[in-house]
């Protein structure tokens, strides 16, 4: 009773995350609040920037080749803007802007250095050493790799191959990755008694510099030969690989709550990507 009442304590962090990105400004006195800040994946590609200010003001936006685009005139604490993407931009994996405002007294404050994922279609469309066809043929090989394992039980080792594919992605502004994704896996163990798992769960992602993120999670897996549990599970994101995957290692701890004696630990690595998932 106390692993599940650990879970559901987990749980509940996760989802009590606020989704709200609050950052003070670099250079003066405003504060700037940025509700969303993300690019569309439907051309065309367009940049929206919502925010608030702890002041009425005027605010405008420059990004880091120089263009700058006007987003409030009037003194407000309200602002946002839609800004259609220039081709130039499409090479870049991030684009990086600051934004400045002007209180009624004409004293300026600019905000510390905001950056936005390019969405990875627009990588791919845009790549100049590939193909379109290439790049699709590359991405399919790399997705359908399975993830090596090592299953540490009471007495016992074995390896095994995974496959996890991520169904549904959840969104928030500004976020490189989404917050949060339910996926379904398949797990072979090979020399075991449990050879074939089927797991289906939910992972929340941090994004935490250096790395790329931090991910928390739960399973629900089975054996469908009454071999069923939990299994939470901690991931690190290390680094991209063609701005579209993310090498990864993962640690998960499986267990029956209602008996004892089965638990096992699996270390595995693998590649993440949310590119075949459903964005929501």
């Amino acid at each position: 009773m106390n692993r599940i009442k650990s879970i559901i304590v987990i749980l509940f962090l996760l989802h009590s995350t606020t989704f709200t990105q609050v950052d003070s400004t670099a250079i003066g006195d405003i504060e700037i609040f940025v509700i969303d800040s993300y690019i569309t994946q439907e051309q065309p590609y367009k940049f929206f920037l919502s925010f608030f200010t702890s002041d009425s003001c005027t605010a405008k936006v420059k990004l880091l080749d120089d263009r700058e685009y006007l987003i409030s005139d009037k003194l407000s604490d309200n602002h946002k803007i839609e800004i259609i993407i220039a081709n130039s931009l499409y090479q870049s994996s991030r684009l990086k802007y600051y934004v400045y405002v002007k209180d009624r007294e004409g004293i300026e404050s600019r905000s510390q250095l905001y950056e936005v994922e390019i969405p990875k279609l627009i990588a791919i469309e845009n790549e100049n050493n590939l193909g379109l066809l290439q790049v699709c043929c590359f991405g399919g090989v790399i997705f359908g790799l399975p993830s090596p394992t090592v299953v540490f039980t009471s007495n016992q080792k074995y390896f095994g191959l995974s496959k996890e594919i991520p169904i549904f992605s959840f969104y928030s502004g500004g976020y490189n990755y989404p917050i949060s994704y339910i996926s379904a896996e398949y797990s072979h163990l090979f020399n075991s008694d449990k050879k074939n798992f089927i797991r289906v769960g939910y992972k929340h992602l941090f994004q935490i510099k250096p790395i790329e993120y931090l991910s928390l999670g739960v399973n629900y897996f089975s054996d469908f030969k009454g071999y069923n549990g939990i299994s939470p599970e901690i991931s690190v994101g290390l680094f991209k690989i063609q701005n579209v995957f993310t090498f990864y290692t993962r640690f998960r701890y499986n267990f029956q709550p209602d008996r004892g004696g089965t638990d096992f630990h699996e270390f595995s690595i693998g590649l993440y990507s949310n590119f075949f998932s459903l964005n929501l």
